[in-house]
């Protein structure tokens, strides 16, 4: 079912074009096709950069900040499993290298562990599961 974004509610930018388009965004402004019809046209999202930018209705989807979380698990689980494949690759390279990158393996283990509670295991990350707003659902 189509509901439009209201004044008020957070949304992302579908396809983020810079840095700030990636930041969760605040609906400011809503235009509509035609005055009597809840079909929005074009939404005006105000960024926490204090950014205001305006886009096409099909270019921007609900979020939350529980998205954000949901997203951030599985990008530090991503970068995880990457960082594990060159920890694997180093030690037959070079020693120096295969500690660096040991280390940076642990550090961003303890990161996502103490900041977000997230239990990462370097020799099997578990894929968080996404929910129905990443995928685009409820928009």
């Amino acid at each position: 079912m189509y509901r439009s974004l209201e004044s008020g509610d957070t949304a992302r930018v579908i396809n983020p074009a810079d840095p700030v388009e990636y930041r969760l965004g605040t609906v400011t402004d809503v235009r509509y096709s035609t005055p009597h019809t809840t079909h929005a046209r074009r939404y005006t999202l105000r960024f926490p950069t204090g950014d205001e930018r305006t886009y096409p209705a099909e270019t921007v989807r609900r979020a939350t900040r529980d998205d954000d979380r949901a997203a951030l698990e599985a990008a530090l689980t991503t970068a995880t499993e990457a960082v594990r494949d060159a920890c694997r690759i180093a030690h037959d390279y070079d020693a120096d290298l295969s500690t660096g990158t040991a280390s940076l393996l642990r550090r961003l283990v303890d990161l996502a562990s103490l900041r977000l509670g997230l239990t990462l295991d370097p020799a099997n990350p578990t894929r968080p599961q996404l929910s129905r707003h990443q995928d685009g659902g409820d928009r």
